[in-house]
């Protein structure tokens, strides 16, 4: 018997779903998470449609606003620094 074969029926159905599993682009992520941040039509009606579990809509568009989130910040500092070696620059020539 080959280790297949031994599996229980709902191993070998996980198994499948596994390796059929759909593969979301970044692109298509944040074209649904800015779909379902519009509020023109509910989660649940959105997530039936693009075939996923709205835990996994949640979880996109929490990883979609810290995302952002971490690159307004990180601008901040960036802006903060550049100023800075202006400054130090400015002094530096005088």
């Amino acid at each position: 018997m080959s280790g297949k074969q031994s599996q229980n029926p709902e191993a070998v159905v996980k198994e499948i779903r596994r390796q059929t599993r759909r593969r979301f682009t970044s692109e298509e992520k944040i074209r649904i998470v800015l779909e379902g941040l519009k509020g023109e039509a509910s989660i649940a009606e959105l997530c039936r449609r693009e075939g996923i579990v709205s835990n996994l809509y949640y979880r996109w568009s929490k990883d979609f606003l810290e995302a952002g989130k971490k690159r307004l910040q990180g601008d901040t500092v960036r802006e903060a620094t550049s100023s800075e070696v202006i400054s130090l620059r400015q002094e530096n020539e005088q």
